[in-house]
């Protein structure tokens, strides 16, 4: 979901939802892995109910994953996504229901979205494989060494959608492997399994939104069922939420961020492919032994508890003496439907609401103040109202210009904090490091210093190189005339291309100054801000965007 940072505002506001997961490992025994009995009790002290696996947030990172080699072909890919569910059951252990969903044919909002990306992403990919052709070939012919580049057929990843061949292979592939756990696992014994492949419309975390609402309206529905649901998009929060049902977990893969990645041309840590410059690879081990092992931790799984979630809210959201009286299921749904405005799937976050500047906690303060002029809630059952939401928005409008005006500021003293780190490091860099036999050498080295051969000459090639630079470098208050000449007094400016601050691209907008409303219609529309037909055309479209949005949620 089009939510960047949500998933991490959630958990610093709200540390107690999250929960690291307990996993049994496999015995080895004789080079021989022992299966795991999932029919035991659950090592997280939780037994769950229904486990549902959005199969789209599986497929993705077995078939091309970032921090490992990519698998060689359709069967190891296959056998990729086979363990990756088997690890899932083994932690989850469902005892009931284990629901697959693989995302069918999107709404067309949600294609149209999709075909940009895809196209965009595919565009990107050719234009990263010129560049790093182009860097190689610079590297190679000033003698620098890489290896030998791999010739292998780069798997394109636009083919999970519906209607590929892959995606058919993928549901035959599933089908056996169900068929095959059922008969084999004792930990799959009386479990009913759904497989919701990509010829059933829909996106697969709304095939199982749908499903879990059709069992709650079944008279037979026992209301403590534990749902489980896995995937990492950060919009199954909200949809999570928006069951209301009081035991439901998902669970995820723990994220974690900057993590190494080596070099594409190189294969080497520490730098990227365009810092590249082809030096000979270190020695890992005294034999080189370790030379092919990255260290690639396995990954993680947490748990987010949405009951945990909800007590949170309910704590947030309790307001008193209302005109009405107090629902805090009502009060979820609002809370959802606010976050709808800094970002989802289907429509872009409005400029002033950030969720790095909590926003969604503006939102909150702003919806608890007004709710006792709107006299009760801005949603009911997945319709909006439309009245009370724009009492929201009103108050919205009446902060947005220092809104603007503060992410302006604190842009600047960012700027200007890196600027200085920058000028500090450039001073206290040295102004000569001896070379060759006297280069200094880093503690802890594994290869021992050389002995020095012919000492005098290498005082007398540092002591001519000093000198050289001496006589080359200004010294620091000297300054010069457009001839290069030495000014006898005084300085000139420095021109603009010798500041060390790249390039900013121009911002014709200028949120933070008067007048920007203008400038954006005349940006963004090429349509003048006095134009009323036309910005309620906008505030419509904008809107049925909202209320459609909602409905796809709720209903």
């Amino acid at each position: 979901m089009g939510v960047p940072a949500f998933f991490r505002w959630l958990s610093r506001k709200y540390p107690s939802i999250i929960v690291n997961c307990v996993e049994e490992k496999a015995k080895e025994c004789n080079g021989v892995k022992a299966p795991i009995d999932t029919s035991k009790p659950n090592p997280n002290e939780v037994e769950f109910d229904n486990l549902y696996l959005d199969m789209n947030g599986i497929i993705h990172p077995c078939t091309h994953p970032e921090d490992k080699p990519a698998p060689k072909n359709e069967d190891e890919m296959m056998v990729a996504i086979f363990e990756y569910i088997d690890r899932i059951f083994n932690i989850v252990r469902p005892r009931r229901l284990l629901y697959m969903a693989i995302d069918g044919v999107a709404p067309r909002a949600k294609m149209n979205q999709q075909r940009s990306r895809r196209f965009r992403a595919s565009k990107e990919g050719m234009e990263a494989a010129e560049e790093k052709q182009k860097i190689r070939q610079e590297i190679l012919a000033k003698g620098g060494i890489l290896p030998p580049e791999e010739v292998k057929e780069r798997f394109d990843s636009n083919c999970i959608t519906p209607g590929t061949e892959f995606m058919d292979n993928l549901a035959k592939c599933l089908r056996y492997y169900i068929a095959d756990r059922l008969s084999s696992d004792p930990g799959w014994k009386n479990l009913t399994v759904i497989l919701s492949d990509a010829s059933a419309p829909g996106e697969g975390e709304h095939k199982i939104m749908d499903y879990i609402r059709r069992q709650r309206a079944q008279p037979n529905h026992d209301p403590n069922t534990h749902h489980c649901l896995c995937g990492a998009d950060a919009d199954l929060i909200m949809l999570g939420l928006a069951t209301h049902e009081p035991n439901f977990t998902i669970i995820r893969e723990e994220f974690k961020p900057n993590k190494p990645k080596p070099c594409a041309l190189c294969n080497q840590m520490g730098h990227e492919v365009k810092e590249c410059q082809g030096l000979p690879r270190e020695k890992q081990g005294k034999h080189d032994q370790f030379a092919d092992s990255l260290p690639v931790a396995e990954q993680e799984f947490i748990f987010i508890r949405l009951c945990v979630l909800r007590e949170y809210l309910e704590r947030e959201l309790t307001m008193a003496s209302l005109p009405f009286t107090f629902d805090f299921e009502r009060s979820v749904d609002d809370w959802v439907f606010m976050c709808f405005f800094v970002g989802n799937d289907f429509l872009p976050h409005l400029p002033s609401l950030e969720i790095r500047e909590g926003a969604i906690d503006r939102l909150v303060n702003i919806y608890k103040n007004v709710v006792h002029k709107t006299g009760g809630y801005l949603t009911e059952s997945g319709f909006v109202n439309l009245q009370r939401v724009q009492m929201i928005m009103l108050a919205v409008g009446e902060v947005e210009d220092s809104i603007f005006k503060k992410r302006k500021d604190d842009d600047d003293n960012f700027k200007r904090r890196q600027k200085e780190k920058r000028k500090r490091m450039k001073r206290d860099q040295p102004s000569f490091i001896p070379g060759g036999q006297f280069s200094p050498q880093a503690l802890g080295n594994r290869s021992s210093p050389q002995a020095i051969s012919n000492p005098r000459q290498a005082a007398f090639e540092m002591r001519m190189h000093d000198r050289q630079n001496s006589t080359t470098s200004p010294s620091p208050n000297t300054s010069f005339t457009s001839d290069g000449s030495p000014s006898p007094a005084g300085g000139i400016k420095r021109k603009a291309e010798d500041s060390d601050s790249e390039p900013e691209p121009e911002d014709n907008i200028r949120l933070w100054e008067t007048g920007w409303k203008q400038r954006y219609y005349k940006n963004k529309f090429d349509v003048d801000a006095s134009d009323d037909k036309f910005r309620r055309k906008v505030v419509q479209s904008y809107v049925e965007g909202l209320c459609w949005v909602l409905r796809y949620y709720y209903q």
